[in-house]
């Protein structure tokens, strides 16, 4: 089992720091993002692609993944969907409420490796909250990247995150866009079909491309086989993910997938690191 270094402090592994929520804004039915400040001030710096653990005192914690912009250290933002007992009770806080936060820990997007590359992005459902803060970073560095695609795919129209930032990504012309539906409704005019339905429709150099992936793991298994198809290997294809975590520092053991600790090694793992495990529905 994993042990901390010798080295490294309790603050911040183990202990919450107290953050007051200054807002809270409905994505869709069960899906929110919180806005949340330091009660004693300072910054919380995080690369794109790491997990807070959130505290809902007298209730319990839960792993999310940060969905703000890095370059704001002092907002922390968190893209919550209401499923349990913790996450409930975390979107039924307030403005002036008051929530526990440890972190941030893992490992994030590999921003720095794709610089040159084309990038593409295929988020599915709530996985577009841990992409954003990676999107925001291709956006604002533009001239460092190659072509920038983004894929989305959402239940149904009323299941999209940050529709109004959709809007304003689809108003750029130095990215591409793409975003679909499972189920049209409410006169839904663009794609229907699942994410991995515009891959094949990409305009990017593969052998040069380098892919962000997050949403479920089922969508994600079939968004690497096809951009395997496409011609995109494995070792340039990025996956996070997020369950079983219970303690973010290696301790518990309850998010071991093979030989790895995904709180410790991940969320963010190469695929082909991961690939032997990630097949295996019983890991």
């Amino acid at each position: 089992m994993a042990m901390l270094q010798e080295s490294e402090p309790l603050e911040g592994t183990l202990l919450p720091e107290p953050f007051i929520v200054s807002k809270v804004r409905r994505e869709t039915r069960d899906t929110f993002t919180l806005e949340m400040e330091p009660l004693n001030g300072g910054e919380k710096h995080f690369t794109p692609g790491q997990f807070n653990m959130i505290y809902v005192y007298g209730v319990g914690e839960v792993p999310i993944s940060i969905s703000g912009d890095p370059v704001e250290p002092s907002i922390l933002k968190h893209t919550v969907r209401a499923v349990g007992t913790v996450t409930r009770a975390i979107t039924s806080v307030k403005r002036g409420g008051m929530l526990g936060v440890r972190g941030p820990f893992g490992s994030g997007w590999p921003l720095k490796e794709a610089e040159g590359y084309d990038v593409v992005v295929v988020a599915g459902g709530l996985g577009l909250a841990p992409l954003r803060p990676a999107i925001l970073h291709l956006l604002r560095n533009r001239e460092r990247y190659g072509r920038v695609a983004i894929l989305y795919g959402a239940r149904t129209p009323m299941d999209m995150l940050y529709k109004k930032e959709l809007e304003r990504w689809r108003a750029r012309f130095d990215i591409d866009l793409d975003v679909t539906v499972d189920h049209a409704t409410g006169g839904w005019k663009g794609n229907v079909g699942v994410v991995t339905t515009l891959i094949p429709g990409l305009k990017i150099d593969v052998p040069n491309t380098v892919a962000l992936v997050c949403g479920p793991e089922i969508m994600m298994r079939f968004t690497v086989r096809e951009l395997n198809k496409l011609g995109i290997p494995d070792e340039r294809i990025y996956i996070s993910m997020e369950r079983n975590m219970k303690c973010a520092v290696g301790f518990c053991g309850h998010c071991q997938f093979g030989p790895q600790f995904i709180c410790r090694d991940g969320p963010v793992f190469r695929y082909d690191v991961i690939r032997p495990f990630f097949q295996v529905r019983e890991v």
